[in-house]
């Protein structure tokens, strides 16, 4: 009973920091009250999809697409924003490049994440929460804060009628292409590695997983403050509130739902494993290790 309290609190927190965020980002210059604003209406998109494929998901105890409707729900977003009262002027078709970048990586990522779901039959982060109603639930509004939370610089940039910075883009632009390159070619090669009948059993400290035990993880940070570096130029008030971006990524991937878990359940298959000791501790666990 205690437990059930605690995560339909955590769950009304979710919901509620997410919500107060959406009123505080309104760019007020434009007239618009809560429930016409661009932030309050991704707001709702982007929660009110994460419910509806949760029903289905738990009747059927299933996280197969649970990766596939974040993907969905980030370009879905993004369409709106594109497709918004905002006029396709000379200004606004700059800021169709952030949007454009996370399109190409939230297909490339959420389509690689189903395939592997597919391929191995189930996300072992799921095996003992899709059974239980309130904590699936939770794990699907944490995916709805992860959205709002990563789109939030472009959500702001899109509301705002400031201008975007040559230079900044620029910059942002380096980073993401960075970010996203470090993150496709460890998932490339961690793919290969597992393909190989022979690594059966094994753990891939080679390529780019010899710099950081979780590179792709690294990647995904990179790409995200490249994103939040090209919008920024656009914030103005409490929108600077989406430079917690990159922020909340960061603690998302190493405490929630990335390096944590999967830290637990490496030491759990080779914590005996005297190679792995030996990688474990000479390998970074996030940031990667540049020079030995």
């Amino acid at each position: 009973m205690k437990n059930t309290i605690i995560r339909f609190i955590f769950l009304i927190l979710i919901i509620g920091f997410s919500f107060g965020l959406s009123f505080l980002l309104m760019d007020t210059s434009s007239g618009d009250d809560l429930w016409s604003s661009v932030t309050f209406k991704s707001w709702g998109l982007i929660f009110g999809i994460q419910a509806i494929v949760f029903l289905p998901s738990f009747i059927f105890k299933t996280e197969h697409y649970f990766d596939l409707t974040g993907g969905f729900t980030f370009i879905y977003v993004l369409g709106f924003l594109i497709n918004s009262e905002y006029n396709f002027t000379n200004q606004f078709s700059v800021k169709l490049i952030p949007l454009v970048l996370i399109i190409i990586w939230a297909i490339r990522l959420s389509s690689f994440l189903f395939i592997r779901v597919k391929r191995s039959g189930k996300d072992l982060r799921f095996d003992e929460i899709k059974t239980n109603f309130l904590r699936f639930l939770i794990a699907w509004a944490l995916q709805g804060l992860w959205v709002f939370m990563c789109l939030l610089p472009v959500i702001s940039m899109v509301s705002s009628k400031k201008s975007l910075s040559f230079n900044y883009i620029i910059s942002g632009v380096i980073f993401w292409i960075v970010g996203w390159m470090i993150e496709v070619f460890s998932d490339i090669q961690k793919t290969r590695f597992n393909a190989n009948k022979k690594n059966k059993g094994k753990f891939i400290s080679s390529g780019l997983w010899s710099k950081s035990r979780h590179p792709n993880y690294f990647g995904e940070f990179i790409l995200w403050l490249g994103i939040t570096i090209i919008a920024f130029p656009s914030f103005s008030g409490f929108q600077y509130l989406a430079c917690l971006t990159p922020v909340f990524v960061y603690l998302l991937l190493n405490n929630v739902s990335g390096v944590n878990l999967l830290e637990e359940i490496a030491e759990k298959r080779w914590g005996e494993n005297e190679d792995y000791q030996n990688y474990k501790n000479n390998t970074p666990v996030f940031f990667p290790k540049i020079f030995k």
